[in-house]
């Protein structure tokens, strides 16, 4: 690489070079095997569709209007994909993320309560406790290196945990943390047959060998819920008794047992990986820009002085939030979603025929050439006024009928996290140790995220962080 090049590159936070040639099944199977990024072509970041066959015909759409007729528009005429049913339904059943038609429109009905505005920000306060709790991790690590995405999974997964199975009484926790990550592991990977279009009744090998810690994982979740069922409700209700709770407005329906097993497990999988996603991506880009990081930190201590961030503090935490919003932009926890067409139509005059594979590529998407200025620059200040985003250009939550429920929830907890952070340490990155984007299911940050964390002497805060060692 010439100085030059060099020069550029490092004034870009990481990215994943895009494919600039056409590829045959195998070496598409094997880039997707190691980074699903990896085959999205680079004219998907100039073209509003790029088509082509890989064992079945694909189409990737980039165009916003086309986009909101597929997610919208057209929602029940391109369902999930086939290869995303393979990869979580084993896990997750038929629950919100993967049903389709009528029981998945009642499921959301019985559920859309439980996220309300209300009781999202009732849950707060398990957010800045484990703000607080994270802080004093944190803090012992003060003046060295530390892996801050690590740092950010125990924290949302303690989030998770406590505002679905309050107290936890026989909920371990460890073996479902355990079975999630063991399960992702080993089956969350293509399968060569997933891209030649094997019919779904054909076995993926590597799929078969996750049954054990799964069958554990729901025996876990089966115990709690019939626990709960037995002994009532907490005094403060978590989300397990919102949805025990939960019917469907228009039937009376509610969730079983197992309807409800399959739905808690989803929101834990997906609750705490995506918002420690957002938020181990977020440090990184902060350290990254250390001016950008001085303003956050500024805002936060203003609005927090020493002490945690809180739900009530949101609204004066504006910069922060763009933080999160540009991370989301650049490093979007699930930055490929695809689906099956069940009908025929014409997407930019392409013909989509029954059985199509088309993609939504939100990483290609949120760095595109036509919509977004210099794209791959961490600019939070693109966020601070929204209504100049077309929101099917802005894709963290997918959109439509189907946007991700806990989408609020998500992003108070991450705001509220990060600038609690922010407000009490100073992060910075570590010569070499650049995380590299690579997605499997959700886009993580290969190797971790090591930055340096040094407490912050000066502004409001004049103790130690969290109750952490003397900082000096």
């Amino acid at each position: 690489m010439s100085e030059a090049a060099s020069t550029a590159s490092a004034a870009y936070p990481v990215r994943v070079p895009l494919v600039t040639e056409v590829w045959g099944i195998w070496r598409s199977f094997q880039a997707a095997r190691r980074n699903v990024l990896e085959i999205i072509p680079e004219i998907a970041t100039r073209a509003p569709i790029v088509s082509g066959r890989t064992g079945k015909r694909w189409h990737m759409v980039m165009d916003p209007a086309t986009i909101r007729h597929i997610l919208k528009d057209r929602v029940e005429d391109y369902p999930k994909s086939d290869v995303t049913k393979l990869i979580l339904g084993p896990a997750i059943g038929d629950s919100l993320f993967i049903a389709e038609g009528a029981h998945w429109h009642w499921q959301r009905r019985a559920a859309a309560p439980a996220f309300s505005r209300r009781n999202v920000q009732n849950l707060a306060p398990v957010m800045t406790a484990a703000a607080e709790r994270a802080c004093a991790r944190i803090a012992a690590q003060a003046g060295r290196a530390a892996n801050l995405f690590d740092e950010m999974v125990a924290a949302t997964f303690e989030v998770i945990s406590d505002v679905t199975v309050s107290g936890g009484e026989g909920f371990d926790r460890d073996a479902v943390h355990r079975a999630i990550d063991a399960y992702i592991g080993q089956t969350a990977r293509v399968s060569i047959l997933d891209v030649i279009g094997a019919p779904a009744w054909v076995p993926r090998p590597a799929r078969l060998t996750a049954g054990p810690a799964l069958r554990g994982m729901k025996r876990i979740a089966d115990a709690a819920i019939e626990a709960r069922r037995r002994d009532g409700p907490r005094p403060v209700k978590d989300l397990l008794d919102l949805l025990l709770e939960g019917e469907d407005p228009e039937t009376g329906r509610r969730m079983t047992t197992a309807e409800l097993r399959d739905n808690l497990l989803t929101f834990i999988v997906a609750g705490h990986e995506t918002t420690a996603l957002s938020l181990a991506w977020a440090l990184y880009l902060c350290a990254f820009d250390p001016a950008v990081q001085e303003r956050a930190r500024a805002e936060a201590q203003a609005v927090l002085g020493g002490r945690a961030a809180t739900v009530a503090d949101l609204p004066a935490l504006p910069f922060v939030r763009q933080v999160v919003d540009e991370a989301l932009r650049l490093y979007p926890p699930a930055a490929f979603l695809s689906r099956t067409a069940r009908a025929g139509d014409r997407l930019l005059g392409r013909e989509i025929r029954p059985g199509d594979t088309v993609m939504l590529p939100v990483y290609a998407l949120h760095r595109h050439r036509r919509l977004w200025d210099d794209p791959d620059r961490f600019d939070p200040g693109r966020f601070a006024d929204r209504t100049r985003i077309d929101r099917f250009a802005y894709l963290p939550f997918g959109d439509g009928p189907r946007v991700c429920i806990g989408a609020s929830f998500a992003v108070q907890e991450a705001v509220i996290i990060l600038a609690t952070l922010l407000a009490r340490f100073r992060f910075s990155r570590v010569p070499g140790r650049d995380p590299r984007p690579v997605l499997i299911l959700t886009l993580r940050p290969e190797g971790g995220v090591w930055l340096k964390v040094e407490p912050v002497r000066d502004g409001p805060q004049r103790f130690p962080p969290c109750g952490g060692p003397e900082s000096g």
